[in-house]
């Protein structure tokens, strides 16, 4: 009986040493996970975030990407102001009016260039048209407002002389349709599906209004840069890697930007001739520009500077 004792007592002390080696490798892995940054970026489905979507593709050493979705600007804005994301794929105005009311966030790099379209109804034929029609824009606080108002006043109308209206970005097209609206201004690929559908067209592209005009840009939020400098420069490296796949244009950036975006081949083909990539550095002047813009308009009683705003330091300089 007592040989069967101490038999049992072997076999049950080697079962508890094989539990205790395969909890501390379950551990070690576990540990070995969390050294990787996970980065949260929010981001809504358009195609002035492609840099982001290819850069998610890839992975990296020492960070992981977490894509989070959203499907309006004021929500993902509330997930970046209150530190629920580290930070965003995001309409540059937005995040200025939050730096503006003490959210230290900083801009790391422009979403896209240019690729802005003013799309009307057929029966639109010059800017004049526009007076007393309803227009809209995703919000008041966007380059898109900004194109607008610059539009109109180089035709001489005053702002006022038009009906302008918020709409959230995927009803504008059936909006155009219904003939609700007369016109809009927003980003892709919403213009491209009134042109593709032949329910809306070109009255003019954002850069025969404003060049360079800064829209959508990569913001992240201060504490994240504060405490992970050196994974937040490889990360907006490795984003401005993914811009240059998108300027490609290939048949690879098309297939995994579609994966983001749900709409027709035809319909992103349109929309990715119309934007640029290659350059995604926030250049001080085009800043200057938008800031008076936004003073000129009342929007904003004293923008964030460049310097308190723009983070130079991610990008390296070519």
């Amino acid at each position: 009986m007592k040989k069967k004792l101490v038999f049992l007592f072997t076999i049950l002390s080697l079962l508890l040493v094989v539990a205790a080696c395969g909890t501390n490798e379950q551990a070690g892995t576990t540990e070995s996970a969390e050294e990787k940054k996970v980065i949260k970026i929010g981001y809504l489905p358009i195609t002035h975030a492609a840099p982001l979507f290819l850069q998610n593709e890839k992975e990296y050493e020492d960070y992981e990407i977490e894509l989070v979705k959203f499907g309006s600007w004021p929500e993902l804005m509330d997930a970046l102001n209150t530190g629920r994301v580290d930070g965003a794929s995001v309409l540059i105005q937005l995040a200025m009016k939050a730096k503006e009311n003490g959210v230290d966030l900083k801009a790391v790099a422009l979403g896209h260039r240019d690729g802005n379209v003013v799309v009307v109804s057929p029966e639109i034929n010059s800017v004049q048209d526009l007076k007393g029609q309803t227009f809209a824009i995703p919000n008041r606080f966007s380059t898109h407002n900004v194109l607008l108002y610059q539009m109109l006043k180089k035709e001489g109308i005053q702002y006022e002389e038009v009906n302008v209206i918020e709409l959230p970005p995927a009803e504008m097209p059936a909006a155009l349709a219904e003939g609700r609206i007369a016109g809009y201004v927003v980003a892709e690929p919403f213009g491209a599906i009134s042109v593709s559908l032949e329910k809306g067209k070109v009255l003019y592209q954002s850069e025969d209004i404003w060049e360079n005009s800064i829209d959508c840009g990569l913001v992240l939020r201060g504490q994240f840069i504060n405490e992970n400098e050196e994974i937040a420069k490889k990360f907006v490296q490795d984003y401005v890697s993914g811009g240059e796949l998108a300027q490609a244009n290939d048949e690879y950036a098309h297939e995994t930007i579609g994966n983001y975006i749900n709409v027709e081949d035809e319909v992103l083909d349109l929309s990715l001739q119309w934007i640029s990539y290659d350059d995604l550095k926030i250049n001080e002047d085009a800043y200057a520009i938008l800031t008076d813009a936004l003073v000129e308009m009342n929007l904003s009683e004293a923008p964030p500077t460049y310097e308190d705003f723009v983070n130079t330091t991610l990008i390296e300089e070519e």
